[in-house]
C-alpha cells in the first residue's frame, strides 16, 4: 500500500490523473489511498513534493530526475542496437560479481506485467562446471522426451550429444561461456523484456550475449536442472550465455526490409 505524506502533498492531483489503476483521490484537497494498488510507483515518480512512499520497497533507490542531466539520442541509441552481436567466442576472464549485478539492474528495472515484478535471475558463474556435467548427464533422458514431443530438437540435441562423446572439450550449448544467465518468470513475456536490457546493459560494461533456446528446452525437459537451478514453478523466459568477447566486430550487419504495415 503507498504511503502519502499528508502534511508534503499539495494536492496538486498529478498522482491521482497519473494512477493507472484510480487508487488515489483528492480528500479535501490532499492526495490519499482508496484502495490497495499494484505498487506501479507511478504516484513516487510523478509527485513533485516527494510526498508518495512505498515502504515495502527500498524508497533510497529512488532517485530524482534533473532535467538536462541525462539525455540519450536516437541516432545513438539506434547505432547501439545496430551494432549488438550475438556472441559464440568469449574470453576466458569470469565477469566480477559487481559487473553482473550491475547488468541485472537493468533487468530489474525492466517493466513486468501488472508490476509483477516477478522475475528470478538465476547467476551460474561459480559452479558452471557442476551445472554443465548435469546437463550431460541428464541429455540422454532429454533426448528420449522429446522423441515424441519434439523430434527436431531430439535429433539436434543426439547429434550435439555425440560431438561430446567425442570431444568432451567441445562446448556445443555454451561455446565456453563463464557466466551462464537464466531468467525465470510467470508471465515469460516479463523475462523476454528483461533480457532484452540486461544484453544492452551488457555491451556497456564490454561484455557481449547469446540467447540459448536450446537451452531454455533442455531446462524445461528436465526436473533435476530446474531443481538444481531453484526456479521453482516459474517458466524459463530466457536462457543466457554472457562474458569478454573474444572477437571484435568492426561494422553491422546487414538484415531485411522491415516488414512494416502501415493501416
Amino acid at each position: 500500500m503507498i504511503v502519502i505524506n499528508q502534511e508534503t502533498c499539495v494536492g496538486c492531483g498529478a498522482c491521482v490523473k497519473d494512477c493507472p489503476g484510480s487508487a488515489i483521490h483528492l480528500d479535501e484537497g490532499i492526495a490519499a489511498a482508496i484502495r490497495p494498488c499494484i505498487q506501479c510507483g507511478h504516484c513516487v515518480a510523478v509527485c513533485p513534493v516527494n510526498a508518495v512512499s512505498i515502504p515495502e520497497f527500498d524508497m533510497e533507490d529512488v532517485e530524482e530526475y534533473r532535467e538536462g542531466e541525462f539525455s540519450v539520442s536516437g541516432e545513438h541509441f539506434l547505432r547501439a542496437v545496430k551494432y549488438r552481436r550475438s556472441i559464440r567466442s568469449f574470453k576466458k576472464e569470469i565477469p566480477d560479481r559487481e559487473t553482473i549485478g550491475k547488468i541485472l539492474e537493468a533487468g530489474r528495472y525492466t517493466a513486468t506485467a501488472k508490476n509483477m515484478q516477478d522475475c528470478t535471475f538465476v547467476v551460474v558463474r561459480e559452479r558452471l562446471a557442476e551445472f554443465k556435467s548435469l546437463v550431460w548427464q541428464e541429455m540422454p533422458g532429454i533426448i528420449r522426451s522429446l522423441k515424441e514431443t519434439g523430434p527436431d530438437y531430439a535429433r539436434a540435441f543426439s547429434l550435439f550429444y555425440k560431438l561430446w562423446e567425442r570431444d568432451r572439450e567441445k562446448d556445443t550449448f555454451f561455446f565456453n561461456t563463464p557466466v551462464f544467465l537464466v531468467i525465470a518468470s510467470e508471465n515469460p513475456l516479463d523475462g523476454g523484456l528483461a533480457a532484452a536490457n540486461i544484453e544492452n546493459m551488457a555491451v556497456t560494461q564490454g561484455l557481449g550475449a547469446l540467447y540459448s533456446g536450446y537451452m531454455m528446452r533442455v531446462i524445461k525437459e528436465s526436473p533435476v536442472l530446474r531443481e538444481w537451478l531453484g526456479i521453482g514453478e516459474k517458466m524459463v523466459s530466457c536462457c543466457m550465455l554472457l562474458g569478454y568477447p573474444d572477437v571484435k566486430y568492426r561494422r553491422t550487419a546487414p538484415r531485411k526490409k522491415a516488414d512494416i504495415l502501415w493501416k
